[in-house]
């Protein structure tokens, strides 16, 4: 799914499958038909894989403007309809900074500090991927 697309000024964004999850690295700033693009190639991933998750990586996005922030609110209701929830993972303080002052709500979007955290919100419970303490109740 990646590489030069006719008609646009860039290369497409890789959608890349790990399990029953999507990954999406977004490096740098994406332009509005890029991110256009971006939002039905996740939504043609989801219907094609049946993915239960897709984490959308922005660490390497300096700048997201309310176009954008729209976007990633529209794949999260775009993948809850498809039955995937969507974290967004890597976002910058800068970033979370704009968000607000934008008045952008991202309704949805859950949030990881980095694509590892993402990738365990959206694990099956059967399924860790890492080891955490059990705690059990006293009878």
């Amino acid at each position: 799914m990646s590489g030069p697309v006719p008609g646009s000024s860039g290369p497409r964004v890789p959608v890349l499958r790990i399990g029953d999850i999507l990954l999406v690295t977004l490096h740098g700033d994406l332009h509005d038909e890029a991110a256009e693009e971006l939002q039905r190639d996740i939504g043609e991933a989801i219907a094609a894989s049946s993915a239960g998750g897709v984490v959308i990586d922005i660490s390497g996005v300096e700048i997201v403007d309310s176009f954008l922030g729209r976007v990633f609110a529209e794949v999260a209701a775009h993948a809850k309809l498809l039955a995937a929830e969507t974290v967004v993972a890597g976002m910058r303080p800068a970033v979370a900074i704009t968000l607000v002052e934008l008045g952008l709500t991202l309704p949805g979007l859950r949030t990881a500090l980095d694509t590892d955290e993402a990738l365990r919100l959206l694990a099956p419970a059967s399924t860790p991927l890492h080891q955490s303490p059990v705690r059990q109740e006293s009878p």
